[in-house]
């Protein structure tokens, strides 16, 4: 078999596999093989390594970018010191994705500016660089989808296409004085993740409060209930961080 053939076969049986960085490489590679003295063995290895690593990468942007993430609020631009210590130590517990596993939800509850959206977001962030996919959403916006979906009937639909993300983010969960249709959509969707997916949830309302949101009683009672059954409850009792840096710039 001519070399030009065998080029050709060999890349049009890597393009038929689907494997573009072996095609992209296995020249230079085969070429450093040669100089380094590596086995076949070595080779293919280092060939396959290279393939995992660059799908990993890709997978690894396109999740973050259908997660809808803030990408700037990071775990580094994160000022974790002005946590209480317990807080701390449970947004380490968190870093290495158990609890998604275990299907528990996390509920952070604080005053505006305390950091809840900013911990949360940046937790979810590094889930996703560890493989886990996550979905981030304001808690009217999503509540706004569910509605056009329930009246379009389509509502089954979407709450399908929820469930493949390892972790719903549901920001601001107590801004939003909910109606009877956004209530009803918002416990829908609640029920759904019952112990089939995580919920990490911000909220400026105790619970004690949160018959503002769903009105009723027994309602209330029932999604408090879904939610603490298993989950990690995390109390930022902090001054605000905005506050904080409005008077620095101040002085």
């Amino acid at each position: 078999m001519r070399k030009c053939n065998l080029k050709k076969d060999l890349e049009q049986y890597l393009k038929d596999l689907h494997l573009p960085t072996v095609r992209k490489s296995y020249e230079d590679l085969g070429l450093k093989a040669g100089d380094e003295g590596l086995s076949y063995p070595e080779y293919l290895l280092e060939l396959m390594r290279n393939e995992c690593e660059e799908r990993k990468r890709k997978r690894t942007e396109r999740w973050l970018r259908e997660s809808q993430l803030p990408l700037e609020k990071t775990l580094q631009a994160f000022e974790m010191k002005r946590m209480p210590g317990k807080v701390a130590q449970q947004a380490k517990v968190l870093l290495d994705g158990s609890f998604l596993e275990r299907k528990e939800n996390v509920l952070a509850f604080g005053n505006p500016g305390s950091g809840k959206t900013h911990l949360l977001c940046a937790v979810g962030q590094e889930l996703v660089y560890q493989g886990h996919r996550m979905y981030y959403s304001c808690c009217e916006l999503l509540l706004q989808e569910l509605l056009r979906a329930k009246k379009e009937l389509r509502l089954d639909r979407v709450l399908k296409k929820l469930k493949k993300y390892d972790g719903i983010i549901l920001d601001d969960i107590g801004y939003v004085q909910h109606d009877q249709e956004e209530m009803e959509v918002l416990f829908s969707l609640l029920a759904q993740r019952y112990e089939r997916g995580s919920v990490m949830i911000t909220s400026n309302l105790p619970f004690s409060k949160w018959e503002r949101i769903f009105k009723d009683p027994m309602t209330t009672a029932a999604a408090i209930d879904r939610l603490v059954h298993h989950c990690v409850i995390l109390e930022l009792n902090v001054p605000s961080y905005r506050m904080a840096e409005a008077k620095k710039r101040k002085q």
